[in-house]
C-alpha cells in the first residue's frame, strides 16, 4: 500500500489552504489504496500565539519545537512512497528540509496556491520577514519530481525552476457546500463577504461602494463579514462572524449576494479564487474583481459578475438588489459552474492519476 507523508503548517481542517488543496482528497485517496498521514508544525495551542503580536519569547519556543518535528519526519521519510509539502516544510527562507526530503527514496510533490514567493507576511509577524527569502519557492519548484500549481499564473513561475509543472485547481466539496436554506425573494438583500482576519483588508477596499449602496437602498440592503470576528464597522452596522466549519456553509448560505474584491496586484494574481468559489458552490450570485484566475471562473453575466471600478461594482450589485431572477439564474450557474471544473468530484480521479503516475514513473 503507497504511503503519502503531507507536509503542512496546520492541524487538519485549521487552514483553507491545506482543505481545499488536499485535506478533502484524504477520504478518497484512502479508498484507492493510499495511506495518507499528514505532519503538522503548529499545534492548536500555539496557533494563537503564533499568530498575534509580540509574545517573542512563546514564538520562539513553537519555532524550536517546529525544528525538532521537521528534524524526526528527516528521519522517517523512508517509509513514505511520496512526500507532499503544501508551500513549505518551515516557516523561514531556508529550504533546508525540502533538500533532505528531496534527497530520499519518496517522490517528492510541492503544491502551492499563492505568490508565496513575493512575501505577503502576516502583520503580527512582518518584524519577521527578515527570515524570509524571496529565493525559496524556486529552490523547491527546482527540487521536486512533481510541482502542483494552482492556477496558469503560478503554474508559469514555477515552469521557470521545474518542467515537470500541472495545474491543479483549489476545488470545493459540492456534498458539503450544499445549500441548506430555501432561494428567498427576501425583502431585505444581504450581501456578504468571507475570508480571514488577514484578508480583512480586501474587505475594506469595498467599504467605500457598500456606504454608496446604503445610501441608495437604505434599509432594503445589511452586510455581513465573516472571518473576522473583532472587524467592526459601524457605518455598515457589521460585527464580524468568526468562521467555523460548523458554520460556514450556513452563514454563506444566508447571502443573497457574495463579493470578492481585491486589488490588482502580483500578489493576488496568484490567487485561485476560494471565496468566490465557495459562494458559488451555495448558488450565491457572485461578483469578483477583475483579476487573476477570477477572469477564467466567471463568465460574465452567464454565472457571476466582473467588476474593475466603483462604478461597475455598484452597478453590478444594484442589478442583483434589483431582480431575484438574475440572482437566482446566476446563482444556479455559478454552482453547475464549481461542479464541472473547481469540485472535488471534477479533479479527484485527475490528482489520483498524478500520484500513480509518479510511483510509476
Amino acid at each position: 500500500m503507497p504511503k503519502i507523508l503531507f507536509i503542512a503548517a496546520h492541524r487538519p481542517n485549521r487552514s483553507p489552504s491545506q482543505r481545499y488543496r488536499f485535506e478533502q482528497y484524504f477520504d478518497f485517496l484512502r479508498a484507492k489504496g493510499y495511506e495518507c498521514e499528514l505532519s503538522n508544525i503548529i499545534s492548536e495551542s500555539d496557533d494563537k500565539l503564533f499568530y498575534s503580536s509580540g509574545s517573542i519569547l512563546q514564538k520562539i519556543s513553537i519555532t524550536i519545537k517546529s525544528i525538532f518535528k521537521r528534524l524526526k519526519d528527516i528521519n522517517r521519510v523512508n517509509q513514505f512512497d511520496i512526500v507532499f509539502v503544501q508551500r513549505e516544510a518551515f516557516m523561514t527562507g531556508s529550504s533546508f528540509f525540502e533538500k533532505r526530503f528531496a534527497k530520499s527514496k519518496a517522490k517528492f510533490v510541492f503544491d502551492f496556491d499563492d505568490s508565496i514567493w513575493l512575501l505577503d507576511t502576516s502583520e503580527a509577524n512582518k518584524k519577521w520577514e527578515w527570515m524570509k527569502s524571496t529565493k525559496k519557492t524556486g529552490e523547491i519548484c527546482s527540487l521536486s519530481d512533481l510541482v502542483f500549481a494552482g492556477n496558469s499564473y503560478l503554474a508559469d513561475y514555477a515552469k521557470q525552476f521545474n518542467k515537470n509543472v500541472t495545474i491543479v485547481p483549489t476545488t470545493i466539496d459540492t456534498n458539503a457546500f450544499s445549500r441548506n436554506l430555501p432561494y428567498k425573494n427576501n425583502d431585505t438583500i444581504c450581501i456578504g463577504w468571507s475570508g480571514s482576519h488577514t484578508t480583512i483588508k480586501h474587505f475594506e477596499e469595498a467599504v467605500p461602494i457598500l456606504k454608496k449602496i446604503k445610501k441608495k437602498y437604505g434599509d432594503k440592503v445589511f452586510f455581513k463579514v465573516m472571518g473576522d470576528p473583532d472587524y467592526v464597522n459601524e457605518e455598515l452596522n457589521i460585527k464580524g462572524i468568526p468562521w467555523s466549519s460548523e458554520k460556514e456553509v450556513e452563514i454563506i448560505s444566508s447571502f443573497d449576494i457574495g463579493i470578492m474584491p481585491l486589488p490588482d496586484d502580483e500578489w493576488v494574481k496568484g490567487k485561485c479564487g476560494l471565496k468566490g468559489l465557495s459562494y458559488m458552490a451555495l448558488e450565491v450570485p457572485t461578483i469578483m474583481s477583475r483579476v487573476g484566475v477570477n477572469s477564467e471562473i466567471i463568465n460574465e453575466g452567464i454565472n457571476g459578475f466582473l467588476a474593475s471600478n466603483e462604478a461597475e461594482w455598484i452597478n453590478r450589485i444594484s442589478q442583483l438588489i434589483e431582480s431575484f431572477d438574475l440572482r437566482k439564474k446566476l446563482g444556479e450557474k455559478a454552482r453547475e459552474t464549481v461542479i464541472e471544473s473547481y469540485s472535488v468530484e471534477s479533479q479527484k480521479n485527475n490528482y489520483l492519476q498524478h500520484f500513480n503516475d509518479l510511483l510509476n514513473r
